[in-house]
């Protein structure tokens, strides 16, 4: 996935570069992304968020207050709502490990949902102890609405060789479909 035609891993890792290389000013750095990210202590508390994270989630996250997420409520992909401790972030830093692969569905204060893919990373000193964890938050939204495009259009593709008489005609739009439903899979395919 790429944001800006930058890499979501490279994007990371430029974010903890900046974090573990000036502390004292790292926020410049991470003001001017144009990608949500936010950091929190080893407890989970936020520290720090970009203003890329104020219009992603459609508040102002609390520092010190809010914990593991900055999103006002957060559900999984199937529409059950996920605990705030029980997040992708929330388990990176418990499991000290990142977590990659995963969507969830951010609610914001005006009932608006939001899909995104978190790139939840702990962060580690020079003596591997977990001393804080960076979130990048990529929107999907439009790959979510590229994919439903393509599963229509399969459909018809499908509905359209179902009524032709021409086998040939019919062998081409089914093929056409299975292209458009491979199409959406891997948009719809976690990275």
């Amino acid at each position: 996935m790429q944001i800006n035609g930058v890499g979501t891993d490279a994007l990371l890792r430029i974010a903890i570069e900046c974090v573990t290389g000036d502390p004292e000013g790292y926020d410049r750095a991470l003001d001017v992304l144009p990608v949500p990210m936010y950091l929190t202590d080893p407890k989970g508390m936020v520290t720090y968020y970009n203003p890329a994270c104020v219009a992603f989630t459609g508040r102002v996250p609390e520092l010190y207050q809010d914990q593991w997420c900055i999103t006002a409520k957060l559900y999984s992909t199937d529409g059950n709502w996920l605990l705030h401790e029980d997040c992708p972030m929330a388990v990176a830093i418990k499991e000290q490990r990142p977590i990659r692969g995963v969507e969830a569905v951010a609610e914001r204060p005006d009932g608006s949902r939001v899909p995104f893919r978190p790139y939840p990373t702990p962060i580690f000193d020079e003596e591997g102890q977990l001393v804080a964890a960076i979130n990048m938050l990529v929107d999907v939204t439009e790959r979510k609405h590229q994919a439903e495009f393509l599963r229509v259009q399969a459909e018809k593709s499908r509905n359209l060789a179902d009524k032709t008489s021409d086998p040939q005609v019919a062998n081409e739009l089914r093929q056409l479909a299975q292209e458009h439903d491979a199409q959406a899979r891997i948009l719809e395919k976690p990275h």
